[in-house]
């Protein structure tokens, strides 16, 4: 995962996923997705979307869009919709893993300082406080 995010980085000169999933031609779309649902990667042929709630602030939304670019590079192929409706298959094992994509994107390049908890890292990457249990 770790050489995958490198790569990307290297490609584009940046770990805003933004900028990432415009190079890559996805396209990013705001919606009201409901009062439980953040963000959604679809792949439609040759398209890709993802959809971000428009009720998010921005660090969310960050974030939303880098674990949804995590699916798009690790989950190729795989829909949510498609692993509901045809398949046994736990989705919680693709949602950690694009969770733990996300904040290691956006931390990428940055380090603990000296006498700085996990917490100090992820605040000044704008990474939600919440998914701190993914940086490991």
């Amino acid at each position: 995962m770790d050489r995958l995010i490198y790569k990307l980085m290297r490609r584009f000169k940046t770990n805003d996923p933004f900028i990432i999933a415009q190079g890559l031609n996805i396209h990013i779309r705001y919606a009201d997705l409901g009062s439980s649902t953040r963000g959604i990667y679809y792949r439609k042929l040759r398209r890709r979307c993802i959809f971000i709630h428009d009720g998010l602030d921005e660090p969310w939304q960050r974030f939303v869009c880098a674990h949804e670019l995590g699916h798009d590079r690790l989950h190729p192929g795989f829909s949510r919709f498609w692993l509901d409706e045809q398949s046994f298959f736990h989705v919680g094992k693709y949602e950690r893993q694009a969770n733990k994509f996300a904040v290691r994107l956006l931390t990428a390049g940055d380090q603990l300082g000296l006498g700085e908890s996990l917490g100090d890292l992820l605040r000044r990457n704008g990474v939600p406080e919440e998914m701190q249990k993914f940086y490991f």
